[in-house]
């Protein structure tokens, strides 16, 4: 059995835990946290997702899938529990439990405290076409946000310069874009249909409270 056995089950990928990695090419201490994620990554009862921030852009290397709008989240997440600083590697699990991405048995027994607690919104995803059509029920408290993303299942990046200059390193589940659909503050049921641009990319949808806060419900389409 592997450290991960114990978060296996059909019933898992009902109420799935939200893992949400901020990491960077730029950053010597990130791979070990990346292949952490990666030990997740194609999980049913989890969503890994990994947000490559650019702050680290400037020690010579240029991480192609850094996005200021994930600095902006990260940066978000820390003034919502009272930080003035953000760093790297650093995971957020469900939305609320901020840990250094490279503690494999504190994730763990994240994962397990956040599988068993079970999540409030219960989100359904179905394709048709180039559209995604979602509906989440449930009770979202003093209001949520519906976000929308997608992500690059697997990569591979020969670095050039930097801190991790001469590696080859492997990514998963790299998030290329994420969109706030709208704000949910009434009512126990969200519907929307939203056109995709890549009609084939795996597809996470977020209910999350604001703040931003706890994540609400989640669900994929791979």
């Amino acid at each position: 059995a592997t450290l991960w056995a114990v978060f296996s089950g059909p019933a898992a990928a009902e109420s799935p835990v939200v893992v949400e990695l901020f990491t960077s090419q730029g950053c010597s201490s990130c791979p070990p946290a990346d292949r952490v994620l990666s030990d997740i990554a194609a999980r049913d009862d989890v969503i890994a997702i990994a947000l490559h921030v650019d702050y680290w852009d400037y020690l010579g290397w240029k991480d192609e899938f850094a996005d200021p709008s994930f600095t902006q989240r990260q940066r978000a997440y820390a003034r919502a529990k009272g930080k003035r600083t953000v760093y790297t590697p650093q995971m957020i699990v469900g939305g609320q439990d901020h840990i250094v991405g490279t503690k494999s048995m504190e994730l763990a027994n994240l994962l397990q405290q956040h599988r068993e607690a079970g999540n409030p919104v219960k989100v359904n995803l179905k394709r048709d076409g180039d559209r995604v059509r979602l509906v989440a029920v449930g009770n979202v408290g003093g209001g949520a946000v519906v976000q929308i993303l997608t992500y690059i299942p697997k990569s591979i990046v020969d670095i050039r310069r930097g801190e991790n200059a001469g590696k080859r390193l492997t990514y998963h589940n790299t998030v290329n874009r994420i969109v706030e659909l709208a704000k949910w503050d009434s009512g126990s049921e969200y519907r929307a249909s939203v056109q995709m641009p890549d009609r084939d990319a795996p597809v996470v949808v977020l209910v999350q409270q604001k703040g931003p806060g706890p994540i609400l419900g989640a669900a994929r389409l791979r």
